[in-house]
């Protein structure tokens, strides 16, 4: 008894010895206490995807994450991918939650997440630099993403057609699903 006594001053008493203590005892916990309780939820059942859809900005608005099934899409260069599952990093109160329902690709050129534009952005004033960053981020996106995203397309504005919020037939072309808007 007159051991564990002993020991206890030695460790309450020495401040060299009380933080090698608590790393001790916070190391332990890190290790055995997450196989005892886990601390992350199981996660939630996954959406269906998305079938492929030609889709406006206005409709893609609609998924921000804050509405319809909680679903986030963030479009990057004509793309459109799904990043619901980071829904920490896209939904309301992430660091990326200004590209939910928007099209990034602005943004991602110029690494500046308040750039986002809430109207059709054409890009064409970006230098080859810039939109070489956002055909990065493209090709990122769809590496890294979880590969259930759309396959859809992003379209037009309401700048077209007299703010019909479509785009005549003869001005799209599409390849491998990604939209081409010719330019002037």
């Amino acid at each position: 008894m007159d051991f564990m006594k002993e020991l206890f001053s030695e460790i309450i008493y020495s401040p060299v010895n009380m933080v090698l203590m608590a790393g001790i005892v916070y190391l332990s916990y890190k290790i055995y206490g997450q196989a005892v309780s886990p601390m992350n939820p199981p996660p939630k059942p996954q959406l269906p995807p998305l079938e492929k859809q030609d889709m406006t900005i206005r409709q893609l608005k609609e998924y921000d994450g804050t509405k319809n099934d909680g679903r986030i899409l963030v479009a990057v260069n004509g793309s459109i991918f799904d990043v619901t599952p980071k829904k920490n990093l896209y939904g309301p109160g992430g660091s990326y939650s200004p590209f939910a329902g928007r099209d990034a690709s602005r943004a991602l050129a110029l690494f500046d997440v308040t750039v986002v534009k809430d109207e059709y952005d054409d890009l064409t004033d970006l230098t080859e630099s810039q939109m070489s960053h956002v055909r990065e981020w493209q090709d990122q996106f769809a590496d890294n993403v979880n590969r259930a995203l759309t396959k859809t397309i992003l379209v037009c504005s309401s700048n077209f057609n007299n703010g019909s919020n479509t785009m005549p037939r003869s001005r799209i072309v599409l390849t491998s699903g990604i939209l081409v808007l010719p330019i002037k």
